[in-house]
């Protein structure tokens, strides 16, 4: 079978795994530094952009579209200049701008990275075990809970228990006891089957792995990291000259 039939995503550009931590890690240095509104639209924007190139449009234009709804609503919160409305809110609008950034780029390496990909590029990067071990169950873990948690909420509308912030608060017991609980209980079945899966797959085997894709740097990814420190600097430029 041809090698080159792996190289790529079928709806968008694949990123070595390397590339999108690199990204991250700018991303939370940039979002911490970010001394105004625009420029943490630019990131957020720089984001989006990267989430559309990653194959991931509709997320991203919807987490584009959200963040641009609070960007209106800071605006207004801003104007009031007084008040316990501007004295609540603007402590966690700040801190909604610092984590935004770095979420939204966090989903879309999620939903992008699989697995095997993410092992091989820490392998030739020569990551420690004790490291990737943990990462890597972590990148199987989130998607697994997020799964039974559909099926817990499937569950309990049979039960007429609503999973929603609504629900919690006309019948807060009931919410507790039938979604929470069980969520809580599967979370922790499931980290330790998914060690155990990844202890009996070989993934402690210290004999380099093989993989069907071509893990690589790419023009793509240098043009990615590139972009993203111009982003930063940009960022250090703007914070001196405020």
């Amino acid at each position: 079978m041809n090698r080159s039939a792996y190289t790529g995503n079928r709806f968008g550009l694949q990123f070595d795994p390397r590339t999108k931590i690199v990204l991250l890690i700018l991303c939370v240095i940039s979002a911490t530094i970010a001394s105004s509104l625009l420029y943490e639209s630019a990131l957020v924007f720089a984001i989006t952009v990267f989430g559309c190139a990653s194959g991931k449009v509709r997320r991203s234009l919807f987490c584009m579209a959200f963040y641009g709804a609070f960007y209106i609503l800071t605006l207004w919160i801003r104007s009031l200049e007084k008040g316990v409305l501007y004295t609540v809110f603007t402590s966690w609008l700040g801190l909604f701008y610092t984590v935004y950034p770095c979420a939204f780029l966090s989903s879309i390496i999620l939903s992008t990275t699989k697995v095997n990909e993410f092992l091989t590029a820490m392998n030739k990067a020569h990551i420690p075990k004790k490291v990737l071990i943990p990462l890597a169950v972590m990148l199987r873990y989130i998607p697994t809970v997020r799964e039974d948690w559909g099926y817990i909420k499937d569950a309990m509308r049979l039960r007429d228990v609503t999973p929603s912030l609504f629900g919690l608060l006309k019948n807060p017991a009931m919410t507790v006891e039938c979604l929470y609980v069980p969520l809580l209980m599967t979370a922790s079945n499931t980290a330790e089957e998914l060690s155990c899966a990844a202890v009996t797959r070989g993934i402690e085997n210290p004999k380099p792995r093989t993989c069907l894709l071509a893990i690589r740097f790419r023009g793509r990814d240098l043009v990615a990291i590139v972009l993203a420190v111009f982003i930063l600097i940009l960022g250090f430029i703007r914070e001196r000259l405020v």
